[in-house]
């Protein structure tokens, strides 16, 4: 697994955005989030060390732009040398989650067709509102490997009847940091049965820094958030 940042910086947009983990990292650094700007990475699929081998070895998944939106405005002008680079190392693959699946169409290379085999693109809806207004624009877009990403979970989200053949998994998370805000264990598990009666596989990634289970609050630290939720065995594949 490789981490590819070809630019940092965002713009909220949305209820999920309110405890962004970016905006929270860089303000411990006075660093501003808003503003966006390329990165040192950002052609580091190309990069190679001095035995000409590629630093991001042949095989790997990268997890691509995770600190800003890789369809953001402000990174049209930069987005066709990403592509290029991405087309040019077929031999990855590239995950790229977003919130903006309302600009994909205008964000695709020439040659995109109905995508690159080595692309997976991933829509993030935290609550109905935006589930129900990004998921039927992702349906519809022409693209290869698709997974849902309800992270973080605000609210029960009725799913159903966007988890067609195409979705090829529904990915669940709470909210972390100091001013998370809840995340019910009901609205996973719900999300859960959703998945099994479409035969949709289900990851639950996460708790949150806040969960309530069983009408219990517990706060759990970061570094126990994965394991508990892995603890909880309700994965479905």
């Amino acid at each position: 697994m490789s981490l590819w940042n070809p630019w940092h910086g965002c713009h909220k947009i949305s209820p999920g955005c309110l405890h962004c983990y970016v905006y929270r990292i860089d303000a411990k650094h006075g660093r501003d989030s808003s503003l966006v700007t390329k990165t040192r990475d950002f052609d580091l699929p190309l990069k190679k060390k001095r035995n000409k081998e590629y630093k991001i070895p042949s095989g790997d998944v990268v997890y691509t732009c995770f600190s800003s939106d890789f369809f953001l405005e402000d990174a049209d002008e930069w987005r066709i040398d990403v592509w290029n680079m991405i087309r040019a190392r077929n031999d990855l693959h590239f995950f790229i989650i977003t919130k903006r699946i309302d600009r994909f169409n205008n964000c695709l290379p020439d040659d995109w067709k109905d995508g690159y085999e080595n692309v997976t693109i991933c829509c993030t809806v935290e609550n109905q509102d935006r589930a129900d207004y990004r998921l039927p624009i992702y349906l519809k877009a022409p693209i290869k490997h698709k997974i849902i990403v309800c992270e973080p979970l605000l609210e029960q989200i009725n799913l159903s009847a966007y988890l067609g053949t195409s979705i090829e998994e529904v990915v669940v998370g709470g909210e972390s940091g100091h001013d998370a805000r809840v995340c019910n264990y009901d609205w996973v598990l719900d999300i859960r049965k959703q998945c099994i009666e479409k035969k949709v596989p289900f990851y639950f990634k996460q708790t949150g820094a806040r969960f309530i289970k069983n009408g219990r609050l517990y706060i759990l630290q970061r570094k126990f958030q994965h394991s508990q939720a892995k603890k909880a065995g309700i994965d479905y594949r």
